[in-house]
């Protein structure tokens, strides 16, 4: 069974030393006391714990000196004396205890004092099992008579100390056993009363060193023999009515959830002997720590007390200070606890003028669904002046950075102790979705209320009135121009109901196809389960608000398109709704990498191929949302329709990783080949480091970080960070802090200059942002650009090769190789909507198959006519004017492939891009085939074929360009283009006709205003050289 021994170091007496400290050990386990100085007889008052593996082991007890002022090669704690206790002694003795004992300490063989007599030390020891101590109350104050001794006794104010003894000790680790108490206080007491008159200065135990100690002890003997539960319960029953305060007005220092109940956590931090308190002292570097005992507020039997002082560590600023902690129970009921704490440091400039104050408030947390307790800490701060001052404001900046840092410190040791509440798991997944599962609703039971309006059921009763009417009346005989088969309208009446009727059901008509349309070709995508490990996306769509409406007799018909990785999905559509409900549950198929937004369109169906009118749009960013925002979060839509009528819509979006920590490893490993060097997993400390600097979610991993300068007026040095989602950037000089970061989606193009006079000689990376984009990082941008774009340099990397080799990589791997790949896999994958099959010894393409129907032609009529048609061809090279031309006309993302020869003469090569809101509502992707031929030596003819992916019916269809570029053969001086467009259909259809009009009139106007921008690019690039 294993045992444990607590030896308390009371004091000491004649010894031959006025600084000094006491060493104890017990086979391999070592502790000290803190040093007392110019005191010939030190009071400590100090507990310490042992375990206690074998009774024939000795704690050794040894007295050192402590030297102020130590010198070179000068060892300062040497040995004065030392005892030997064996612990079957103390097991010997009546219940385990040997009371408080003078102890002689032997002087050791290499003392430097002459004197045989080394003083002596008084010392109690007890020893109990693991029983008794679990069996056991904690004591709230062990000992009643111990304290640290008053400054008026010669002890240094950095000693001087607070009341009953209330070590810097685990509250586990503290002696429990009431029958223990008893035994010790009534010893102490008798000791006390026996040496009362004759031991008033150095032998005497009252360790207040005044004669109104013991009348002090007397008075506090009721409150020190209860627990320190029983005083908060005591609280709790005396003013359990008291609310919780407000925080302070300087701002949260730390709000963080963990996974034990409030109670415990309270006990944890502010218990006496808390262990937390000394460990965070030693990471901090803070000496002399003092912590006085609970005690009850003079007068106000219903608030505990006590005061802790310490020294604080030298900085470059300022010396090492003394600092005095006031900490007060403001509340503590139904597992509710606030505890505000008064810091003073009057060594501090102007540390007389103002005073810090810090407001702990434990409550408790949200239950998980494991049935765990969980527990809500919030620290808030504020600092009050007594008198104006002209440092007023520098003071507050620097005590804000100050505790900033401290409680960091703070909330990475609580974190090591208990688990983090991610405020996900406070939500279950399962649950929530669960509750928003509906029961499958048939046709029939969607079409009743969308039926049951004024129009069908007037035009119902008009055809079963008409229709009886027919019953009841016998065909007449034909007059006027009417004959067998052909009943005409024989008067005004009956002419205008025919025309009522016919109205009326012409506008049933339009209603039945319009839910047939909204059932049938407009499907949603609810209950489609993601495939593929890894990073999954679920958004549930619940509820939309305050939609507005298109026409003031109809109500609209609203469908929600989310757009995540490239992929969409797509809801059902809720017909005639102004405040619509999915609850739905859509799923994004796993990616490798965590996405970093999530876009979000509400539009109005119209029918499938109609001009769809969006009520408004919105972007979420997973990165500047915690998870608990995203599980519940109603979002503004942004638009001209959506603002005015304060449009929102309701999701909850869940991120998850269901691969772990593999899903990590394998794409590292992707990026391994692309970067061409080795890329390791960093540590969980680093991740959480890097996470925190930059204010990132939990599932956000560091890949890379580089030492450099972000240039802007002036260099500054500091650390380029990549992720799988950012680029970051943090530099700190002299307490200024730069951090920023933006997406790889942001990135638009990525530069290298040479060096250069203004670059010192060094190579400078240039990251340029699209327009519109990182707005929130514009601070660390050189420049912003005529196009509006923001344009970040950095330079002076220790290996510029290879770190920008590793951007670059990182950058096409996010957002440019996995859209192409994607595009090409999916389309070789699926052979219903392969876009072409590939033939070696064949063309491509079967342009035959589609009936080409000129769609646009255009004269060029320029001087150099061959040479004009080297610069229209630019527009298909891949380079600088095919980017930005495709940019300008509304095509997003667009990469494109080098041209590579299949054929002799004859180049293939693969484009890709997105369109943008103007061009297709839906948002869709495009992916093309071209293959380029020169004809004879009067130019080119170019052939494309597209696949449309996620429009409607984008499956069925691909669409076929081909583009004539070459001289005119009647003139010298002209250029013609003409551009040809067909359809090809995979499968048949009801909507070809309209599809194919739809698709006429979007492309026309988009070539016109492409080769617009050529000339002009062409004419101003002319101009130019001319100059």
């Amino acid at each position: 069974m294993t045992m444990r021994l607590y030896v308390y170091v009371l004091e000491a007496k004649g010894l031959p030393i006025e600084s000094c400290f006491v060493k104890l050990q017990l086979g391999k386990s070592k502790s000290k006391t803190r040093i007392v100085r110019n005191r010939p007889d030190p009071i400590w008052n100090e507990e310490f714990v042992f375990r206690v593996h074998d009774l024939e082991d000795e704690l050794i007890v040894s007295v050192f000196h402590h030297g102020d002022n130590p010198r070179l090669f000068h060892i300062s704690g040497y040995l004065v004396g030392e005892v030997r206790i064996p612990v079957w002694n103390v097991a010997n003795e009546e219940n385990q205890t040997l009371p408080p004992t003078w102890f002689s300490l032997e002087k050791p063989k290499t003392s430097k004092y002459i004197a045989n007599n080394c003083g002596k030390i008084l010392l109690t020891l007890s020893q109990h099992g693991r029983g008794d101590v679990t069996s056991a109350n904690h004591s709230f104050c062990a000992y009643p008579h111990v304290c640290t001794t008053d400054d008026r006794q010669g002890e240094s104010p950095n000693d001087a100390s607070l009341g009953s003894l209330s070590p810097t000790v685990q509250p586990t680790k503290v002696l429990r056993g009431k029958k223990f108490m008893k035994f010790v206080t009534s010893h102490l007491d008798r000791i006390l009363h026996t040496n009362w008159e004759t031991c008033k200065c150095d032998e005497s135990l009252d360790l207040n060193g005044s004669p109104s100690g013991k009348d002090d002890y007397m008075r506090s003997h009721h409150h020190s023999s209860c627990s320190f539960d029983e005083a908060l319960e005591m609280m709790h029953s005396g003013d359990s009515e008291q609310e919780m305060p407000e925080n302070l007005q300087g701002g949260i220092l730390l709000d963080q959830t963990y996974v034990i109940p409030s109670k415990d956590l309270n006990s944890h931090l502010f218990a006496p002997h808390s262990e937390f308190r000394r460990t965070l002292a030693e990471l901090e570097r803070v000496t002399d720590m003092q912590e006085g005992p609970w005690t009850w507020k003079p007068g106000d039997s219903s608030c505990l007390i006590r005061a802790v002082t310490y020294v604080k560590p030298a900085n470059k600023l300022v010396k090492a200070v003394k600092a005095t902690e006031e900490q007060s129970y403001v509340r503590a009921a139904n597992g509710e606890f606030a505890i505000l704490v008064h810091v003073n440091t009057p060594d501090v400039p102007y540390g007389n003028s103002f005073r810090v104050e810090l407001l702990y408030k434990v409550m408790p947390g949200p239950e998980l669904s494991s049935g765990e307790e969980s527990s809500h800490l919030v620290i808030s701060w504020g600092i009050n002046f007594y008198r104006n001052i002209i440092m007023k404001s520098m003071i507050e900046g620097g005590a804000r950075q100050g505790l900033k840092e401290s409680f960091d410190h703070f909330a990475s040791l609580l974190s090591q102790d208990f688990r983090v509440l991610d405020p996900a798991d406070s939500l279950d997944k399962d649950s929530v979705l669960e509750s928003l599962q509906k029961e499958h609703q048939s046709d029939w039971e969607l079409g009743i209320p969308y039926f049951w309006n004024l129009t069908v059921v007037s035009t119902t009763v008009m055809l079963l009135y008409v229709f009886i009417h027919m019953l009841l009346c016998k065909p007449g005989e034909p007059q006027g121009l009417e004959f067998n088969g052909l009943d005409l309208p024989d008067s005004y009446g009956e002419l205008i109901t025919s025309g009522i009727l016919f109205l009326l059901l012409e506008r049933v008509h339009i209603m039945v196809s319009h839910f047939i349309e909204a059932r049938l070709c407009m499907g949603s995508d609810h209950g489609v389960k993601a495939r593929g490990d890894g990073w999954v996306v679920t958004v549930a769509v619940v509820e939309a608000i305050d939609l507005p409406s298109l026409d003031t007799t109809e109500f609209p018909d609203p469908f929600v398109v989310l757009t995540c990785n490239g992929k969409t999905r797509t809801s059902s559509v809720q017909l005639q709704a102004c405040d619509p409900q999915w609850n739905e549950i859509l799923e994004f198929d796993a990616t490798e990498e965590p996405p970093s937004f999530l876009d979000v369109e509400v539009l109005d169906f119209d029918g499938p191929f109609d001009q769809t009118t969006s009520f408004g749009h919105a972007e979420v960013n997973f990165l500047k949302h915690t998870s608990a925002e995203l599980a519940d979060m109603w979002i503004p839509l942004q638009g001209q329709l959506a603002i005015p009528s304060q449009s929102k819509l309701h999701l909850r979006i869940f991120l998850e990783n269901k691969n772990g920590v593999e899903t990590i490893k394998e794409y590292l490993t992707k990026m391994e080949k692309e970067v061409g060097n080795k890329l390791n997993l960093q540590s969980p400390s680093k991740n959480l480091a890097f996470q925190k600097q930059f204010g990132l979610p939990q599932e956000e991993f560091l890949i890379k970080d580089y030492s450099c300068y972000l240039r802007r007026k002036m260099p500054l040095q500091g650390r380029l960070f990549l992720s799988a989602r950012i680029v970051g950037f943090y530099a700190n000089l002299f307490g200024h802090k730069t951090k920023f970061f933006f997406l790889w989606d942001d990135i638009e193009d990525i530069e290298v200059h040479s060096p250069s006079l203004a670059s010192v000689g060094s190579p400078t990376l240039v990251i340029v942002l699209r327009k519109g984009r990182g707005l929130d990082a514009s601070h660390g941008a050189k420049a912003q650009d005529e196009r509006g774009r923001l344009r970040f340099y950095f330079q002076s990397f220790a290996s510029f090769d290879q770190s920008s080799r590793t951007i670059m990589a990182l950058w096409k791997a996010r957002h440019l190789v996995p859209n192409l790949e994607a595009l090409i896999i999916g389309e070789q994958s699926d052979q219903e909507n392969q876009l072409i099959k590939l033939d070696s010894q064949g063309p491509p393409f079967d342009i035959e198959d589609a009936n080409m129907l000129k769609i646009y032609s255009a004269d060029l009529p320029v001087n150099f006519a061959m040479m004009q048609i080297k610069c229209l061809m630019k527009m298909f090279d891949g380079g600088t004017l095919e980017h930005k031309v495709m940019g300008k006309s509304g095509r997003l993302n667009y990469t494109t492939t080098q041209w590579e020869e299949v054929k002799p003469n004859v180049y293939e090569r693969r484009v890709s891009y997105k369109l943008n809101h103007h061009v297709s509502i839906f948002l869709g992707h495009v992916s093309s085939t071209q293959r380029r031929s020169p004809i004879d030596d009067r130019g080119w003819v170019l052939n494309e074929v597209m696949a449309l992916h996620n429009i409607p019916f984008g499956n069925n269809f691909h669409v076929h360009l081909r583009y004539h570029i070459e001289k005119l053969a009647s003139e010298d001086d002209a250029c013609k283009c003409r551009v040809y467009m067909g359809i090809k259909w995979l499968k048949t259809g009801k909507f070809q006709q309209r599809i194919t009009r739809n698709i006429n009139e979007k492309l026309e106007p988009r070539l016109k205003e492409v080769f617009d921008l050529v000339k002009k690019e062409i004419l101003l690039a002319n101009n130019h050289t001319l100059l």
